[in-house]
């Protein structure tokens, strides 16, 4: 992308939804970050926008967002089914665009945005808010500190337990609703962060809640041959678990990471939290430290790990970086939005079949 944004003036945003989505993990962000303006939402319910946001203009339908000269960026903050439509309208309309995850629900959709993105000379990205999570920068320390020698094992689960069946799309059989497409899409990410492209992908799916439409529990196995000799990634999550486990367990040669507990951002986004970038305060702490497990001259000795905070600011302060050209790459480039992608289709493949499936060649 070539076309910037004047570095003076704000970029007006228009937000396209606002469920659990813009309500919770986009409007309040954008709103955080100093060059950003809340500019517009698409919603049916302007009561419930202007409860929150009294000063943002509500329009009823993304095409009246998407005509407004006005609007710089537009955040798609749908169903999944209808994020391809969306953001294609939007980038036809001149908008850069920014698309919660998954980006669409086949690869083909994305291939094809990022076509539309590329010949319109736009922006097109995906909102991953988890690589911002205060653990996962602490494990992307630890891994990096060397400590642990050669890295053999990696374990990433999302559980919680949710025996309730909510009336949400996200729990009904459509295309893009099952959680492996949810929650999916973020642990792929951050493993494709850690250790790149897998050789191989091996998923498992069910449906585990009472009168569930749509798989609720995944299980992945992700191999590493040719990159990372020894080395297997798992990947898990489920709807039926009340006592979590770990959220991240790292095994290498030289000693072992654990970390329990889940980033405390999301819960303090949903009871109303506005974070300001450059005034964070205690945001994004987290109360429960890690433990590593060192081999130290034969022996296993306990060691500390450092308070970090997570800040999903840096996502859309990064959004703004790259439209004003103060960075040379979105978030999320567009060769990643493809192999997240990518990895979610063969995951699926490899579920239907029930054996592993090839990913080397989405290197």
């Amino acid at each position: 992308m070539t076309n910037t944004l004047s570095p003076t003036a704000p970029i007006r945003v228009a937000v396209i939804g606002y469920g659990l989505a813009g309500r919770v993990f986009h409007a309040p962000l954008i709103a955080g970050v100093p060059g950003l303006e809340l500019a517009c939402i698409c919603s049916s319910k302007p009561e419930a926008v202007h409860a929150d946001w009294p000063e943002v203009k509500v329009v009823p339908t993304p095409e009246a967002a998407f005509a407004d000269p006005a609007i710089d960026l537009v955040i798609i903050a749908t169903s999944n089914a209808s994020h391809h439509a969306l953001a294609r309208a939007a980038l036809l309309a001149g908008k850069h665009v920014v698309v919660d995850k998954p980006c669409t629900v086949t690869l083909a959709e994305t291939e094809d945005l990022l076509a539309v993105a590329a010949q319109q000379n736009r922006m097109l990205t995906v909102y991953q808010n988890r690589r911002y999570d205060g653990d996962f920068f602490l494990l992307q320390q630890v891994l990096a500190s060397g400590q642990l020698g050669r890295i053999t094992h990696f374990e990433s689960h999302f559980d919680r337990f949710r025996h309730v069946i909510p009336g949400r799309w996200r729990e009904l059989d459509i295309p893009g609703s099952d959680l492996w497409m949810d929650l999916g899409a973020h642990l792929v990410d951050q493993a494709l962060q850690l250790f790149g492209v897998p050789d191989d992908l091996l998923l498992d799916v069910a449906r585990q809640r009472e009168n569930t439409q749509t798989n609720d529990y995944f299980h992945a196995q992700l191999r590493y041959p040719s990159t990372h000799p020894g080395l297997r990634v798992v990947l898990h999550a489920s709807s039926c678990v009340t006592a979590s486990g770990p959220r991240f367990v790292l095994h290498g040669t030289g000693g072992s990471f654990t970390k329990f507990g889940l980033d405390t951002q999301e819960d303090a986004l949903k009871a109303g939290g506005r974070p300001q970038l450059g005034a964070l305060g205690d945001w994004g702490a987290d109360p429960l430290p890690g433990q590593l497990v060192l081999q130290i001259d034969g022996e296993s000795v306990l060691e500390a790990t450092p308070d970090v905070a997570g800040d999903y600011l840096q996502y859309y302060a990064g959004v703004r970086d790259y439209l004003q050209g103060q960075s040379d790459a979105a978030p999320v480039p567009a060769q990643q939005v493809r192999q997240v992608m990518a990895m979610l289709e063969r995951g699926t493949q490899s579920a239907a079949q029930g054996g592993f499936v090839a990913t080397a060649d989405l290197r």
